[in-house]
């Protein structure tokens, strides 16, 4: 299913759950330097987006582009593969947590690089999901659904950048996949779920096998017995990742 259909059926929340967190947000924008003009290719519902700067937002899903509040950047419809744009519109491009939903995620890259001076990118290592519990014990289907998407080296090469972490803080107010890697109880709540692509594309009997082992494994104490050495920490390396060019 593209992109634009798949956040037009389940994109409906991720106005509310999917929020800016500010300490992600510093190093996001730290990494745009001084570009006065950005362009957000997969822009979502506008989380991210600097608020200094003179921003043009890319979104294919109607849905999506719906939830953007009324004092959001201007949004048009497009996809990462095709901007239509000339070389170098902008001083930067940048594309937060969206390039394993783009369709041929390298030439959305290099469409990245070709309209922007500058490219930076929020995204994950695939060989890092053994680090996280939750794909570790619960969605071990999840390495299968990314087999096919590039690797972090891969996709540095494309855009020539170099890779910074971005640690993870405990009480992150994004509602991404990591984001409540200290809080387990969170992925019992349907309603934060619904603002992870994940759930949908694992399917309906993943999720709720996977919600019933971690019901089961909080109740008995084994998530705290085996994640012990997490609970102290105020933030985690989970394999999120800047590409920065």
């Amino acid at each position: 299913m593209p992109s634009s259909q798949l956040y037009d059926a389940i994109g409906v929340t991720y106005g509310v759950t999917r929020r800016t967190d500010r300490r992600i947000a510093a190093q996001i924008w730290t990494a745009l330097g001084d570009a006065r003009t950005v362009l957000n290719v997969g822009a979502g519902s506008g989380s991210y987006e600097p608020p200094d700067r003179q921003v043009l937002a890319v979104e294919p899903s109607a849905v999506m582009r719906a939830q953007r509040p009324a004092d959001a950047a201007p949004c048009i419809a497009a996809t990462a593969e095709s901007l239509p744009f000339v070389d170098r519109a902008f001083d930067a491009a940048m594309a937060v947590a969206t390039t394993h939903h783009w369709r041929d995620p390298i030439a959305g890259l290099c469409e990245l690089r070709r309209v922007a001076a500058r490219v930076v990118v929020f995204t994950f290592d695939i060989d890092g999901l053994s680090q996280f519990w939750l794909t570790r014990d619960y969605l071990p289907e999840l390495a299968d659904l990314v087999a096919g998407h590039p690797s972090l080296a891969e996709q540095a090469q494309a855009l020539g950048a170099r890779v910074v972490p971005v640690p993870i803080p405990w009480d992150c107010v994004d509602g991404f996949p990591e984001a409540h890697w200290r809080r387990p109880e969170a992925y019992l709540d349907d309603n934060v779920r619904r603002g992870m692509s994940i759930w949908a594309r694992l399917g309906p009997e993943v999720e709720r096998r996977a919600v019933r082992s971690l019901r089961r494994d909080l109740a008995s104490g084994h998530w705290e017995a085996r994640n012990r050495s997490l609970i102290k920490l105020d933030a985690a390396d989970l394999g999120l990742r800047l590409l920065i060019a």
